[in-house]
């Protein structure tokens, strides 16, 4: 207990001056959160449950004693709906990225489905009303746009990071590392043509706090001259209200119940399309991929050693075969198999840009209800039987396999398989880019084919704002609205003409 108060003090001095005045509203909210720390002390708190140290103001944390890691927001580029051959490209790339992490880095990527605010994005798409006589027609468009909305997925927010982290003995000492590892990481993004944007402390904070709290819609609201007055820690402001891990295949935080599970990979070739299958499954859900690269020299000796072992194997059955007096060709249709897939293994490690990694992946359901939860976790199963995998419930381990689900670089599950660079570029992140601008220059440009979301831009703050039509679809759109128009021209006109014109016409 001496340590963790130490701790809280040293992470709190090292933050902010010491003379801090704080407001009225900013003194009743800190209040409630050292009364809801102090409730009991004879239980541990939720805070304590947070597997990290200490976050510093630049984004960097200390997970461990010696380990820490940083994180880097990336978007989405159209990949399921590109050529071929841009396709491969990207594929290249994405196996380029992943073998530029070396074995001293660990790396993890989070994707993030959160329910956003339903009121924002309405308000972000209803026009407002003016002093003039077109506010039927608004009114009009808005509900139009409403519906649109309740069709797709915008109310829920996508967000896709990596986590990467290494061992240091001491934050200066890690941080210039930390700092050239991003800038590797975002430029190796550039080059396929994605952007990023690297968290700094209070982003993090925000990121941690939404997937903690997930049955609230309210958002952090801290500051770091908070954390001299008070003492205390960062993970303070951050924890739910409890944690319940007492059911072995599920948990609960706050009001909301939560299970995680791990991805068992059976079939030997993955299609590039099971993550973006996953993550269209409805419902709040995080899908998480711990990743570690083993050191070349070392996979190759590993894989050689397993092959070694398989051929003693095969060479007992068939002395046996002998005996027996069978044909020693004849071979269990497994241990072909295993020997066929190991030489490949092998031959591409030693020819090919390959390398072998440990690779976890899991994936946390949440919902209000229990019957809710079980439904969407059928669902999800259901989906892995397809695609040649089978997804496990991690019993008695719910608490590790969340905890391992906060983008911090550390893996508390000691379950992974090794997979070679391709296995592991299978996992695609990559499936359409998003184009959902909000303000009042923002117009409505149709549905988006592959995810159904609304598509709202505002042309003029594009990198181009510019647009392209095909000739002959125009042409056949002005014959149609050609004659619409002069139709509703003349029936216009008509109208207007008195009856004593029209017998004269």
């Amino acid at each position: 207990m001496f340590a963790r108060k130490k701790r809280k003090n040293d992470e709190a001095a090292s933050l902010a001056p010491v003379n801090v005045k704080l407001t009225k509203a900013e003194k009743k909210q800190i209040a409630e959160i050292m009364a809801r720390n102090t409730k009991n002390k004879k239980e541990q708190s939720a805070g304590e449950s947070i597997p990290y140290e200490r976050l510093y103001p630049d984004g960097i944390c200390k997970v461990s004693d010696t380990f820490y890691s940083k994180t880097v927001m990336f978007e989405d580029i159209n990949y399921l709906l590109s050529e071929k051959d841009d396709k491969t490209a990207i594929f290249d790339g994405w196996c380029d990225f992943l073998n530029f992490f070396d074995p001293q880095i660990n790396f993890q990527l989070s994707f993030l489905n959160l329910t956003g605010n339903e009121k924002v994005f309405e308000e972000s798409i209803t026009i407002k009303e003016q002093d003039d006589d077109f506010n039927s027609i608004r009114h009009e468009y808005s509900d139009m746009l409403l519906t649109q909305l309740s069709k797709g997925n915008n109310g829920i927010l996508k967000q896709k990071y990596i986590t990467f982290g290494i061992h240091a003995k001491s934050y200066k000492k890690v941080k210039p590392k930390l700092e050239r590892i991003e800038i590797e990481v975002k430029n190796n993004l550039k080059r396929m043509g994605v952007r990023s944007v690297t968290l700094d402390g209070l982003e993090r904070l925000k990121l941690f706090y939404s997937m903690l709290h997930m049955d609230e819609k309210n958002e952090l609201h801290f500051d770091w001259n908070w954390l001299v007055p008070t003492g205390l820690s960062t993970k303070d402001f951050i924890a739910p209200s409890s944690f319940n891990f007492g059911d072995s295949r599920q948990f609960k935080t706050g009001g909301r119940f939560g299970s995680v599970s791990f991805l068992h990979i059976l079939s030997p070739e993955i299609s590039d399309r099971i993550l973006a299958d996953f993550l269209d499954i409805d419902g709040n859900q995080n899908i998480t991929m711990h990743v570690k690269s083993i050191d070349h020299i070392k996979a190759i000796k590993m894989v050689k050693a397993k092959l070694s072992d398989l051929e003693r194997v095969k060479i007992d059955e068939q002395k046996k075969a002998v005996k027996s007096g069978y044909d020693m060709d004849i071979l269990s249709s497994d241990l072909v198999l295993y020997i066929e897939d190991l030489k490949r293994l092998l031959k591409d490690l030693q020819s090919r840009n390959e390398r072998l990694f440990y690779f976890t992946l899991m994936i946390l359901h949440t919902d209000t209800q229990k019957d809710k939860l079980e439904n969407t976790v059928f669902a999800a199963t259901s989906l892995a039987q397809k695609m040649g995998c089978v997804l496990y419930r991690l019993d008695y381990q719910q608490e590790q396999g969340f905890m391992s689900m906060l983008p911090l670089g550390q893996n508390l599950i000691k379950i992974n398989r090794s997979i070679n660079t391709t296995g592991t570029a299978g996992f695609m992140p990559f499936t359409t880019s998003e184009l959902f601008q909000k303000g009042m220059g923002a117009l409505y440009y149709g549905i988006n084919a592959l995810s159904n979301n609304l598509l709202m831009a505002d042309r003029k703050l594009l990198k181009n704002p510019k647009g392209l039509y095909h000739k002959r679809t125009e042409e056949q759109y002005i014959t149609k609205a050609t004659i619409i128009f002069l139709f509703t021209l003349s029936e216009l006109e008509r109208k207007r003409v008195p009856q004593k014109s029209q017998k004269q016409c």
